[in-house]
């Protein structure tokens, strides 16, 4: 087998981690000892394997749908609860936050508990974060929704990532790792989409889509009963909700070079996802909440799609080809606020967006490849922290520098990081060749 495949090989494991969650090191380890057929002591109710294993992948999307489906409404309720631009960013980044937390403690947990118990509880719990949505009359209440949406979602996908890997049909069959990495970011393309159609063409724009979820999510908290159980519940839960963060000695020269990947990508999306709506309706002059989901969507539908078409490609060819988009994306995103160009805003979406799914991929894969099982947990939860802290951080940032230059400004010198960063990435890996 060539380096390459080995490589892609080592790398499945990981890819399935973001952004969909850990994988705990008593998981990885014990992975291979997971029989092709459902645990024995799985009642008789359950669902087959297979029908089982696409519900787990249609929740995979559902709730990352969830989380974007707000981001079209922010225009929104920025015009109806009269705030800031930096009130705006904080209700986003107080999602992050709180996925992140969720991440580094309750995301390990299906694996000593049982993957059905604590998906089943994620789901309520996201269910509940529906129903802030829906009664929300002011900022407090979005950010206690977002706060609670945040913890729920990184719970759940913690278990749904696993769920995904134990379902999977036949022994070497890559299709768990590959939905895992394509059905999260495929849901913020069509959370975006849906909520933005129905703010432009259904009553009740700011409730009709937290209605709709709500239902969702009780409906699959139930469908839970008949998932069948896939692990056997062991001591060590309240351990596992004790965060490992580290990187190994010989991973240390690949994260440090795979960081600046990490931070470009994420932070272009914490910037569509949280103030892109304002700018296209405030800057690029888009009336149609319509266009403005889908603009906002393909974003992500953009990384699902590099994602699933890189996937075979080395991980440095992915994170080369990955930061090179990014650079060209961004570069058309400025171009776009200089000639308030909606279609090069659309064009800078796509490339960008591919930039984002291959680029963090290859970068992950790279870091990953170095790590062995045992130290992997720890090693994704060192990713998390950059990852989701350049996700939120920036946007932060801007969301504070909007109020005092005003969003233009912002939204340009915002892309300058970002492209920054990106060539910095670049030019870091061709010195690396030397």
């Amino acid at each position: 087998m060539s380096d390459t495949r080995q490589a892609n090989r080592q790398g499945d494991v990981a890819s399935s981690e973001l952004p969909t969650g850990p994988i705990s090191r008593q998981y990885i380890e014990k992975a291979s000892l997971i029989p092709a057929s459902v645990s024995s002591s799985t009642k008789s109710r359950a669902l087959p394997r297979g029908v089982a294993f696409w519900l787990v992948a249609a929740t995979a999307a559902a709730v990352p749908a969830a989380s974007s489906a707000p981001s079209p409404l922010y225009a929104v309720y920025q015009a109806e609860f009269r705030f800031s631009a930096l009130t705006l960013t904080l209700i986003f980044a107080v999602y992050v936050f709180a996925l992140m937390v969720s991440l580094l403690t309750v995301g390990r947990l299906s694996d000593y508990v049982g993957r059905r118990v604590v998906l089943a509880g994620a789901l309520v719990v996201e269910a509940g974060a529906m129903v802030l949505f829906l009664v929300a009359d002011g900022v407090g209440w979005l950010l206690l929704a977002r706060i609670v949406q945040g913890f729920a979602t990184g719970a759940a996908i913690g278990a749904l990532g696993a769920y995904l890997l134990d379902l999977q049909p036949g022994d070497r069959s890559r299709l768990g790792s590959l939905l895992n990495s394509v059905a999260p970011t495929l849901g913020l393309g069509v959370g975006a989409a849906v909520a933005g159609a129905l703010v432009q063409y259904a009553p009740d724009p700011t409730r009709l889509i937290f209605a709709i979820l709500t239902a969702v999510f009780v409906a699959l908290a139930l469908m839970t009963v008949v998932l069948p159980e896939t692990v056997t519940r062991m001591d060590g839960a309240v351990a596992a909700l004790r965060p490992e963060i580290a990187v190994p000695t010989r991973a240390r020269r690949a994260f440090a070079g795979a960081v600046p990947i990490m931070v470009s990508t994420w932070a272009l999306g914490g910037l569509v996802l949280s103030l892109g709506g304002s700018i296209l309706v405030q800057l690029l002059g888009q009336t149609n909440h319509a266009l403005v989901g889908l603009e906002i969507g393909l974003f992500p539908f953009s990384a699902a799609a590099a994602a699933l078409l890189t996937r075979d490609l080395s991980p440095r060819s992915m994170a080369r080809a990955g930061g090179a988009a990014l650079a060209v994306g961004v570069g058309l995103f400025l171009l776009a606020l200089g000639s308030s160009s909606i279609a090069v805003f659309v064009l800078a979406s796509i490339i960008a967006g591919g930039g984002f799914g291959c680029g963090f991929l290859g970068a992950l894969r790279s870091v990953s490849q170095l790590a062995e099982p045992r130290e992997r947990a720890a090693l994704l939860s060192a990713v998390y922290v950059v990852s989701y802290l350049a996700f939120s951080v920036p946007a932060l940032v801007a969301g504070l520098l909007a109020t005092h230059i005003g969003l233009l400004n912002t939204s340009v010198a915002y892309g300058g990081f970002v492209v920054l960063i990106a060539v910095g990435a670049l030019t870091f890996e061709r010195l690396s060749d030397r």
